[in-house]
């Protein structure tokens, strides 16, 4: 492959936040949200130049190890070089570790400013490649699968690699997300996890996920039912008590909700008729970020610079 002609112009990337599983799509479900992360890119003479805003901005290095230039690099192999620098520029509004998919935006980004950043790479680069390179980084494809693409995403892997269908989700959905101020390890709730469950368990989450699908589509009046969990949210509770508890106190009140992908951010659905402020008692939410949101249609995007 010939080295790539890289553009002068900086390219701004737009990711959106992602909750996966949903309750029973462990590892399957994924929605994209309207709470974005901005990423500036410019081709430079020499070096790396890394600047950080907002979200994980006292946490996130400044080098190679950022997963924005590590995922710039891996588009920019598959595109056959690399540039002789980089400035990258990120504004991150994705609260990092709490389960909203900041790492698969991180990832998307840096492959979709990759492709952006070189004439013609699309043919090279096109979805299906970064969907599998993206998946590779990530780890399973459920959150980089709906970033990339927006709305609702229903991901797997095959022989051929991670796919992907995307049904349009019901427009009527207006999903809270509450964000905790403590992280969760995605690797750590993963231990949590048995090596087995019981067979009804697995049967109930399979007829579960399916409604699911139809709820978040078609009838969202079914979510209280379909978005219950038998596979993984109650063998975490030990690492987000106090998630779980609000999780209970939501869907007693009606509201239905679930903890949003690994945790401890809590994503509800409320109906039209009922208040997001439900009264949450005793479980009421302290020092916690409440972001009424949309799902998001769009995915990644290239936009113009401001």
């Amino acid at each position: 492959m010939p080295r790539p002609l890289f553009g002068a112009a900086p390219v701004r990337v737009r990711v959106p936040a992602t909750s996966a599983n949903l309750g029973p799509g462990f590892d399957a479900l994924g929605l994209a949200l309207t709470l974005y992360d901005d990423v500036v890119v410019t081709v430079v003479d020499a070096g790396l130049h890394v600047d950080v805003a907002g979200e994980g901005v006292d946490q996130v290095p400044r080098s190679e190890r950022h997963l924005v230039v590590r995922s710039l690099r891996a588009g920019f192999e598959l595109l056959g070089g690399q540039p002789p620098g980089v400035q990258v520029v990120c504004a991150n509004r994705i609260p990092h570790g709490r389960g909203l998919g900041s790492s698969a935006a991180a990832i998307v980004a840096g492959l979709v400013a990759a492709r952006a950043l070189v004439p013609g790479a699309a043919e090279v680069l096109d979805d299906a490649t970064l969907l599998r390179r993206a998946t590779e980084l990530e780890g399973h494809p459920d959150n980089v699968a709906a970033c990339l693409r927006g709305g609702l995403s229903i991901a797997w892997v095959d022989e051929t690699g991670p796919r992907v269908a995307s049904p349009v989700p019901d427009r009527s959905l207006r999903p809270v997300a509450f964000v905790p101020p403590t992280r969760a390890s995605t690797a750590r709730v993963r231990r949590l996890l048995p090596e087995s469950v019981p067979h009804l368990d697995a049967a109930r989450n399979a007829g579960r996920a399916a409604l699911l699908v139809h709820a978040l589509t078609t009838a969202p009046e079914l979510l209280l039912a379909a978005t219950e969990d038998w596979l993984h949210q109650r063998y975490r509770v030990s690492a987000m008590p106090r998630s779980a508890a609000l999780v209970s106190r939501l869907r007693g009140s009606g509201v239905p909700a679930v903890i949003s992908g690994g945790g401890p951010t809590v994503l509800a659905f409320p109906p039209h008729d009922l208040d997001v402020d439900v009264d949450l008692g005793p479980y009421a939410p302290r020092h916690w970020i409440v972001h009424e949101l949309a799902v998001d249609l769009y995915g990644a995007q290239v936009l113009p610079l401001d």
